[in-house]
């Protein structure tokens, strides 16, 4: 029956597809906290799994369809280039097939709508790199003599897309999440109850280092302080994705820092503290520092001190996450993943010395998602 009625609902979509999105794009989104995710998803019965599809299934639509808007009235023509034309139709694509999908009623439909966002957040793995050959594409037609005011305005609209991408993967990863027949110790969907900060950083810098192995045959050491015993809820794979890129510009800037010296490089230093408000986890190093000048920079999506990896040719299918130095991305994209659940992330630098960056992991889990 599901089949059917959304072929029909297909042949009807495709016809007023612009006002659809219009309409759905106008409508109200509802953010949810990552306390709620965490109490809702502690009993994954038949009924909240069934709850879960059907505010997906209207919520989803919702988001999707505000950011095909915003894709398609971008300054500067950016709106035009191949790349970001791709992206937009990934999106419409999704927008299609959750608009085309009938009600969640039983759980037979919501077994099949987990399988369709399934496929959905596939389809959307290489939006972040597809967007950087976009914003590529732009700059190569730019005159590097004249000082551009929009793109401050294409900056905050990378700002809101990314930030809304990561709340909707979170959405969609939790509730697939929660079919898991064994879900790991302590883990509600993509959340861990009982997270330890100072084991994420472990593994986020061996990974870091291992980058860093690869690209200069060596790696400074990285040193890590803090509480083994201490636990708070959060959700490992956006820790792990932060400290990683923390650690792995800082492995950079020292290694490149004493690579002709007869110096041993200095380690890079973690320090996670618990407080009654943030987790915080400092991030230091001696690489030289940043100039005061170029601080601004580096929360932007267009500049990166790395020779970018991308190519026109390049086939994103295969993209690792791995090689993210390159597009300028790493930093603006883990202070959104920070954001993400009320934190934040601040750079501080000495130049001549070192940088030191400081993440805050709020403790409360009570902020809404931030909805752009």
């Amino acid at each position: 029956m599901a089949g059917a009625a959304r072929k029909k609902a297909m042949e009807t979509l495709g016809k007023g597809m612009t006002e659809e999105v219009q309409r759905w794009g106008c409508m109200k989104q509802n953010g949810v906290s990552l306390r709620y995710m965490m109490e809702f998803g502690s009993k994954p019965t038949l009924r909240n799994l069934l709850i879960s599809a059907q505010f997906l299934h209207k919520e989803l639509p919702i988001r999707i369809a505000r950011r095909v808007m915003d894709l398609e009235t971008l300054p500067y023509g950016l709106s035009n280039k191949p790349a970001v034309l791709k992206v937009r139709d990934w999106y419409l694509d999704s927008f299609r097939d959750l608009r085309s999908f009938p009600e969640v009623k039983d759980p037979n439909d919501e077994t099949e709508f987990t399988q369709m966002i399934k496929a959905i957040k596939v389809r959307h793995n290489n939006v972040v790199p597809m967007m950087a050959l976009g914003v590529q594409q732009l700059k190569k037609g730019l005159d590097p003599n004249v000082d551009y005011d929009g793109l401050d305005e294409i900056h905050e609209f990378l700002d809101r897309f990314y930030m809304s991408r990561i709340g909707i993967r979170m959405l969609i990863g939790q509730h697939v999440e929660l079919h898991n027949p064994n879900p790991p110790l302590h883990c509600v969907g993509c959340i861990h109850t009982k997270m330890s900060p100072l084991e994420v950083a472990h593994n986020a810098s061996e990974d870091a280092r291992s980058v860093c192995f690869r690209e200069y045959g060596c790696a400074p050491d990285i040193k890590i302080y803090g509480d083994p015993d201490f636990t708070f809820p959060y959700v490992p794979a956006h820790l792990h994705l932060m400290v990683f890129e923390l650690v792995k510009n800082s492995l950079r800037a020292v290694q490149e820092r004493y690579l002709d010296s007869d110096k041993v490089a200095p380690p890079v230093r973690i320090i996670v503290a618990d407080g009654i408000e943030d987790v915080t986890i400092k991030v230091s190093d001696e690489g030289g520092g940043i100039p005061r000048s170029g601080l601004p920079k580096i929360f932007t999506y267009l500049y990166s001190t790395a020779k970018t990896p991308l190519d026109e040719h390049d086939d994103l299918g295969t993209a690792d996450t791995a090689t993210m130095a390159g597009y300028g991305y790493g930093i603006p994209i883990s202070r959104l993943y920070a954001r993400y659940f009320g934190g934040d992330l601040q750079i501080i630098s000495m130049e001549g010395y070192g940088t030191d960056a400081y993440l805050h992991l709020s403790r409360l889990g009570d902020s809404q998602e931030p909805l752009p």
